[in-house]
């Protein structure tokens, strides 16, 4: 059967000569062949009898008598045959021969077809199927690449060696060498200072042939075993001849073969130590840039500077909002990674049996997860207090505008109050006219009284402002003080005009009644309305539904007042119609003029029409606020229809991401598919939370402050939400480390599911962390052995050392599994890093930097020659460098 221009197929000695027959009936036996194995087998067999000190001529005659032929078989197998017969008769020879075949026998060779006789008697045929199973099994049969057979193996080594090399592509072991340039790759390729392959060309092949044969020899010590113009003519040559001559550039380069092996291995440790060391300095630039963020926010935080002024905390409640909704989710997903790269590499330095990674000072996971609470302690309090203060300024303002509303009204009053007490017209009076001083001036003691009501609320008022340190306390105080001032003084004064009053009221003893009764019935009636007209008008800040409805009721009250009131306005306004028909009656001289009082008919009654204008107006204000509270109500009802379903959804993905986290049933890829789906479905679920965010803002922009229908808060739901993507990220991440783990160590399904049983089963809470002491029982439940003695408590605190380097004082179930695995695992180690390192140094208990830059790829070169330390041993050159303490290190057994 016929493969790649070749014959595939084991080539044993019991079907050589059958295969050669086969060959020469379907006519592909080429002449040229024997001629070209004859030549390679005569100087491969020369190429081990020169170190006997002899050699052979002619192929088919230098082996008739065995002598020889003995001889060449203890060489190439180093062992002694037994004594040959010293004679020269025919049977001397067959005999030699025979123990020659009897050697090649015992070698586990079957000979067919090959007999004494016929290399006795000189058949060339015969003796070249000897010497090829002499090849076969003494320089080919040894060789094997990837569990194939001789001749595929030997192949497969000749195509891996020049594939890097233009113009080469082996296929087989006649047409694929006859342009000598695959020669000249597998010498360029272990030895490049013999060859330039650059300059070689394809339309050269005499001259690659003999290149490549004369540096062979020369320097590998492997004789010319190929005619280059038998190669270049022969259509197809002989592949036994080449294969035979290839063997040998196999064995002479073996040594470079297990240089590479060596390098190889060096390779894929230096490979694992510049990943690790990539992973360290991505965590700590993360790290740094984190924690510089929380460094800079915690100040804004913590400031409770403002303004003093309800916008300006507003606006710093607008920019809390941007914060959270914008500022702070990237550091969420900043934190989540930090964490996730951070148990990624402790898993790999794990796995690659490195020493766990401590990052810098302050930046340990811990520390920014202490720096983070912080940051949520800090918001949780700033929220707070912008709200507490939002709430404060907006009861000052309303303070402020009704102190500043009362002292108005209080101050128009009081106009021209001082100069009227303090005149002296009582004197000049006469008798009628001093009573209805005296009883103009009772009424305004009467209204002086009333009024000192007003100007009590006016103080209690400004000391509610001071209490909650309004920021214009000063003018609020100088002016409260002016009125208190102004109080006294008008009480003084009414004191004195009433005591001149009194001493005139000896002399003048008529009073006139006429308007005694309007007096005494207007003033009340009059403060009443003054009382009504400023309740009216009187502004108000509400929050709740039952606040809006108890003044819509002291409204109702009020109006239920009226009709007793406009009896009253009645009978007053018809004390004044009395009088004046009275005075029209009579014609009494001034007699319209009423000595007791300043008020007049047309006030009342134009107090009277503004009382009634105000009271629809005070019943559309109350509405317009009814209508506010209920939108309020319906804010506080959708907010906690969303709340109420948010909530336990999110406890609910909690609560099951938690549970496959636990490792409770299906494999670890089944358990990373559900946590894929879980994470999907969560951010599939981020809508639903900014609905609820855009509804929780308008909640704050309607000052709601409190809601009876939900326990759940914005910021509860907040921290949920961002504690549910942690917690997915971290098991996707601690799951994926598991598989790592487990497809590193070569652990089975069933031994991971054995090992995660056991761990949950003293996990009593949950957590997915074992205390020292759980640890310890866990250990004894998979059959460890932990003494109770001393020496027990030593062991278990070393082992205990190897799974909590960080001393946290628990156990990660990634830690111990990796604990579990690498007890009966095989992994890399220092040993054979150095075993590698001294193969490519030959031996040497140095290196040096051109060995380093020849075996290895150049960043991995580099790599090392960067990091070894000089080497200071006995017999030093310049330049060597130390691999041996290079190499502990890589395993943290030795500090560079």
């Amino acid at each position: 059967m016929m493969e790649n221009g070749g014959y595939v197929g084991q080539y044993d000695e019991a079907s050589y000569m059958e295969q050669e027959e086969e060959w020469e009936r379907e006519g592909l036996l080429d002449p040229a062949w024997e001629k070209q194995q004859k030549k390679t087998f005569t100087a491969w067999c020369n190429s081990h009898l020169r170190k006997a000190g002899t050699s052979i001529e002619n192929i088919e005659d230098d082996f008739r008598n065995g002598l020889k032929l003995m001889l060449l078989l203890e060489v190439i197998s180093g062992e002694t045959l037994p004594k040959p017969d010293r004679g020269k008769m025919r049977f001397h020879k067959i005999a030699n021969v025979n123990k020659a075949l009897d050697f090649i026998a015992s070698k586990g060779v079957k000979l067919v077809s090959i007999g004494a006789e016929e290399i006795v008697d000189g058949n060339l045929k015969m003796t070249l199927g000897m010497i090829w199973t002499i090849i076969l099994r003494f320089a080919i049969q040894d060789i094997s690449v990837e569990e194939m057979t001789a001749k595929e193996g030997l192949l497969l080594w000749c195509q891996r060696k020049t594939a890097p090399y233009k113009n080469v592509n082996v296929q087989n072991f006649h047409l694929s060498f006859k342009d000598g340039l695959a020669f000249c790759a597998l010498i360029h390729r272990h030895r490049p200072d013999l060859i330039d392959y650059s300059k070689l060309s394809k339309d050269n092949p005499l001259e690659n042939l003999n290149t490549a044969f004369d540096v062979a020899e020369k320097y590998l010590d492997i004789p010319r075993m190929l005619d280059p113009d038998d190669l270049i003519n022969t259509p197809k040559p002989d592949e036994r001849a080449i294969m035979t001559y290839v063997s040998c550039y196999y064995h002479a380069f073996q040594g470079a073969q297990q240089a590479e092996t060596a390098a190889n291995r060096i390779c894929k440790v230096l490979k694992v130590n510049q990943e690790n060391e990539r992973l360290m300095e991505e965590y700590e630039r993360l790290a740094s840039d984190l924690l510089e963020w929380i460094r800079r926010t915690m100040p804004w935080l913590n400031s409770r500077q403002s303004d003093s002024t309800l916008a300006g905390v507003q606006k710093k409640l607008e920019e809390y909002r941007t914060y959270r909704r914008k500022h702070k989710p990237p550091r969420v997903e900043q934190k989540a990674k930090l964490e996730t790269n951070f148990n990624t590499l402790q898993t790999k330095l794990r796995l690659s049996n490195r020493p766990a990674y401590m990052p810098t000072e302050g930046k340990m996971v811990s520390d920014i997860t202490n720096s983070w609470k912080g940051l949520e302690h800090a918001e949780k309090a700033f929220e707070e207090w912008l709200l507490a203060e939002t709430m404060r300024l907006e009861r000052l303002e309303h303070l402020a505008q009704k102190f500043k509303h009362k002292a108005d009204t209080h101050e128009d009053w009081t106009k021209g109050k001082e100069e009227m007490l303090q005149s002296q017209d009582y004197r000049n009076c006469k008798l009628n006219e001093l009573k209805a001083l005296k009883k103009k001036h009772e009424a305004f003691e009467s209204d002086l009284a009333a009024h000192q009501d007003r100007v009590e609320q006016i103080a209690a008022i400004a000391q509610e402002l001071n209490t909650l340190e309004y920021h214009d306390c000063a003018s609020v105080n100088a002016r409260c003080q002016r009125i208190c001032d102004q109080w006294d003084r008008l009480g003084a004064l009414t004191q004195r005009r009433r005591q001149g009053l009194d001493e005139a009221e000896r002399i003048l003893e008529k009073i006139d009644l006429l308007h005694l009764e309007f007096a005494k019935r207007a003033a009340p009636f009059n403060n009443w309305l003054d009382g009504a007209r400023e309740d009216l008008v009187d502004m108000f800040i509400v929050h709740t539904m039952e606040e809006i409805q108890g003044l819509i009721q002291a409204h109702d009250q009020f109006k239920a007042t009226l009709g007793e009131a406009d009896k009253e306005f009645n009978v007053i306004i018809g004390l004044v119609r009395d009088a004046e028909a009275i005075v029209k009656q009579e014609q009494v001289p001034g007699g319209l003029v009423n000595p007791y009082t300043t008020l007049s008919a047309d006030l009342i009654s134009r107090k009277w029409s503004e009382v009634r204008a105000l009271v629809p107006q005070r019943d559309q204000t109350l509405a317009n606020e009814l209508r506010k509270q209920q939108n309020n109500e319906m804010l506080r009802r959708q907010f906690a229809e969303k709340a109420n379903a948010v909530g336990p959804w999110i406890e609910r993905q909690m609560d099951a991401v938690t549970a496959i986290g636990m490792g409770i049933s299906g494999s670890l890829e089944e358990q990373l598919h559900r946590l894929k789906e879980y994470e999907q479905a969560v951010y599939a679920y981020k809508p639903s939370i900014e609905e609820l965010e855009k509804i929780h803002q308008a909640v704050q922009e309607s000052m709601i402050f409190e809601n009876r229908y939900t326990h759940y808060t914005m910021e509860t739901l907040r921290v949920g939400w961002e504690q549910l993507l942690t917690s997915i990220n971290r098991n996707i991440n601690e799951v994926e480390n598991q598989i790592l783990t487990r497809d590193s160590k070569g652990i089975t399904q069933e031994q991971l599911t054995e090992f995660r049983s056991s761990f949950n089963h003293f996990d009593k809470n949950r957590t997915g962390r074992l205390a020292p002491e759980e640890f310890k029982s866990c250990l004894v439940s998979l059959g460890y052995s932990i003494g109770k003695d001393k020496q027990g408590d030593m062991d278990f605190q070393r082992i205990l050392a190897v799974v909590d380097p960080n001393a946290s004082g628990y156990v990660q179930f990634d830690a111990f599994l990796d604990f579990m695995t690498r007890e009966s695992t095989d992994t890399d180690t220092a040993e054979q890093v150095i075993d590698s390192f001294r193969i490519l140094a030959s031996d040497r208990p140095y290196i040096l930097p051109d060995e380093l830059r020849r075996e290895l790829p150049p960043d991995q070169a580099e790599y090392c020659i960067q990091r070894m330390p000089p080497y200071k041993g006995p017999n030093a050159i310049p330049g060597a460098l130390d691999y041996m303490s290079f190499s502990t290190a890589l395993y943290g057994e030795s500090d560079l």
